[in-house]
């Protein structure tokens, strides 16, 4: 972080200070929410939480070295002296207002590119991506994992230093306005929208209002400003009449859907994948060039998110050249399409952090493709482990009915579903398939772990797929290390 004396933050928060007898001696270099994070000269944010209170956690702070406290209230330590602290009265809009200033300060010292990305499906998968462009330019900053609300875009915002050039920051919403919000906090230049799906459909009402919110990006964009848009997506395609930025779209082809419009077009030809699912394409860009791209990724689902990155990349400034070197590699983020080959055979593939029903289907169309082989490679046996998909409100139970009946279809070899959230893909893919010892159910994480433990057999792929809360990430870790040494992981 930037260096800002405790003079500076109240300021850009307008908070009230307590504790500090000279504000401007006061030195904060990293800010943290964790009591466990806090490092000599944290300024530690006191949030509340849902289960707990951060102003319950200042005296460990202060033992780890805070000089500074971010809190609602004033509070004492034993001997009845304030914590040296700046009182506002919510702290979640305060890291946002400091967030904003520190990204104001290097701005006027040097030249900084902001990029947004937001979308229900591939928002983390992209913002790799562009980390690994950017990161060949100049000294970039990116989120970890997914901190993509409003905590977690000024938490990766509060990680740049004198010399960051690049931001790269992942947007994600619950509610109409969280992306104005945190556009408004850190004012991107180029602003990409990869897909409206249903994700959050439960707590938004619908998709209709998941589009609005995601258009809000768009919105937010100034005349100077460029706004990234998947062509092949209706909903985006609307989203042009709610920008005054200049549009630069992407899709596979070479034609947009409306061909009135002049955007600038990034796009993919001869899509192909490999044995390993890998996808490769020629890349055409608005200049005319074209470039072979070969990615790390797995699936072809994936190309949507490396024509973002291009496109977004492109928008920036970078050279063609590095646009395409930079999108052959993989994730940076674990449980996204972890691959992992067990010296045993048995290949796991970890995609348990996030699941909606898009990104569900295609991880089952990309575990299908992998056991089906070709001339080179053997068929293989696939086995799908799924987990609940969350907050899809009424729509649930038939979204992971609907999955039974994929599962089937693609001719997965074996679904194991886990957990009451998930029984609807075993019970559809049972009066689907007519299937006997091809489907079961199991409670919980755990059981799984037995199941697939006396199940799996050299020569299996198997694919575990959820939305975070369920745990199958973990239990992917413990498979994936277990029987043997594994001889290779990719992420």
């Amino acid at each position: 972080m930037i260096a800002i004396t405790a003079a500076q933050v109240a300021e850009a928060v307008s908070g009230r200070l307590v504790g500090v007898p000279d504000p401007s001696a006061v030195t904060v270099t990293s800010v943290a929410t964790d009591s466990r994070e806090v490092v000599p000269g944290t300024l530690f944010v006191a949030k509340p939480g849902e289960s707990t209170d951060g102003h319950r956690f200042l005296p460990q702070a202060a033992h780890a070295g805070a000089v500074l406290n971010l809190t609602e209230r004033e509070v004492a330590d034993e001997s009845g002296t304030p914590f040296p602290s700046v009182v506002v009265e919510d702290v979640v809009l305060a890291m946002g207002a400091l967030a904003s200033h520190v990204l104001e300060q290097l701005r006027a010292d040097h030249a900084v590119t902001v990029v947004a990305v937001t979308g229900s499906v591939g928002k983390t998968t992209t913002k790799d991506l562009l980390h690994e462009i950017f990161s060949a330019q100049g000294l970039t900053v990116a989120p970890r994992n997914s901190y993509n609300g409003e905590v977690g875009v000024p938490l990766t915002i509060f990680t740049a230093t004198e010399e960051t050039e690049f931001f790269v920051v992942e947007m994600g919403a619950t509610h109409i306005g969280n992306i104005r919000y945190l556009c408004d906090m850190v004012r991107p230049d180029v602003g990409a929208v990869l897909c409206v799906g249903s994700a959050h459909a439960g707590e938004f009402g619908g998709v209709e209002n998941i589009a609005r919110a995601k258009g809000e990006m768009v919105e937010a964009l100034s005349p100077e400003g460029t706004a990234v848009l998947n062509d092949d997506d209706a909903r985006l395609r609307a989203m042009r009449e709610r920008t005054v930025a200049r549009v630069v779209s992407f899709g596979q082809g070479p034609e947009a859907h409306d061909t009135a419009t002049d955007d600038s077009r990034v796009w993919a030809e001869d899509v192909t994948t490999g044995a390993d699912g890998c996808p490769a394409f020629t890349l055409h860009l608005p200049d005319g060039s074209e470039h072979p791209v070969r990615s790390k990724l797995i699936g072809v689902h994936h190309v949507t998110n490396l024509l973002a990155a291009a496109a977004v990349a492109w928008s920036a400034g970078v050279d063609p050249v590095q646009i395409a070197a930079g999108l052959e590699g993989g994730a940076r983020s674990r449980w996204r399409m972890e691959r992992t080959e067990r010296a045993d055979g048995v290949t796991v593939i970890n995609d348990a952090y996030n699941a909606n029903p898009q990104s569900m289907k295609a991880a089952l169309q990309t575990l299908a493709q992998l056991g089906r082989g070709d001339a080179e490679h053997p068929a293989r046996r696939t086995i799908a482990v799924l987990g609940g998909m969350h907050e899809l409100g009424e729509d649930s139970v038939q979204a992971h009915a609907d999955l039974g009946q994929l599962l089937v279809r693609l001719n997965i070899s074996h679904v194991l579903a886990v957990g009451d959230l998930a029984r609807p893909v075993f019970t559809a893919a049972t009066l689907e398939g007519s299937w006997g010892e091809e489907a079961a159910w199991v409670p919980d994480a755990e059981s799984a772990e037995e199941y697939l433990r006396e199940q799996l057999r050299p020569g299996d792929i198997v694919l575990l797929k959820s939305s975070n809360a369920a745990g199958l990430n973990h239990l992917g870790d413990r498979i994936a290390a277990s029987g043997s040494e594994t001889i290779q992981r990719e992420v």
